[in-house]
């Protein structure tokens, strides 16, 4: 995660908040109480459906009658806002610190968003983005070397036993100087290359070895 966030107090004026926004070049500020307490997060959208909200025209009787007044009151709030407690987003999606990169990018994924606050005991604690999630994409695996065989086989077999497709069974794994080599035999091309994208993500892996074969169809029999 990225610490030392930038934030605003509630009581800021939302073009104060405009300017932070483009001074900064960030296209978010968390709002946080006095206490640290996160409280919502202001965002570029918000921003702009606070200035597009000033020119919308009336609503019409027959879209009064089917439309959600207290969504409508929330709208008009954010929209006529003038500082970061009336425009700002309370509905906010975090993670805990110890959240793992995979749930990250998965809640980033789900919900459609760039960034995901880090929250511990209720306090804003830092911010992943999508270019923290890339930067550990691409970071060098310098260190693979320093994860013993048997713990790097370990974390294959638990891996693999996660996965449905995956047979820990008839497809056996060894690990040497880092190299996941799998013997026995797999049910697919398609488990074959499968297996090879699963071992070569567990951290340790320095290279992925198939000597698998295909299964025989007495083997299928038997499924």
């Amino acid at each position: 995660m990225t610490p030392g966030v930038v934030t605003v107090p509630p009581e800021t004026p939302f073009l104060a908040i405009a300017h932070l926004l483009a001074e900064r070049g960030i296209s978010a500020a968390p709002v946080v109480g006095p206490n640290g307490a996160l409280l919502g997060i202001v965002t570029e959208a918000d921003l702009i459906r606070r200035l597009a909200g000033a020119d919308k025209p009336p609503m019409g009787l027959l879209r009064q009658l089917f439309a959600n007044m207290n969504r409508l009151a929330d709208r008009y709030a954010c929209s006529h806002g003038t500082t970061a407690a009336e425009v700002m987003t309370t509905d906010v999606i975090t993670i805990a610190p110890e959240t793992g990169v995979g749930a990250i990018a998965e809640t980033m994924e789900a919900h459609n968003i760039r960034r995901v606050l880090v929250v511990e005991q209720g306090k804003l604690r830092g911010v992943v983005s999508r270019a923290d999630l890339l930067r550990v994409l691409v970071a060098p695996q310098a260190e693979a070397g320093d994860y013993p065989d048997e713990r790097v086989r370990r974390a294959v077999l638990a891996a693999m036993r996660r996965e449905p497709w995956a047979d820990t069974f008839y497809t056996l794994v060894d690990v040497r100087d880092g190299i996941v080599e799998l013997h026995g035999f797999s049910r697919s091309p398609s488990v074959q290359r499968a297996l090879k994208v699963l071992a070569e993500q567990v951290p340790g892996v320095k290279g992925v070895v198939d000597k698998t074969q295909p299964m025989p169809p007495y083997l299928f029999a038997g499924n």
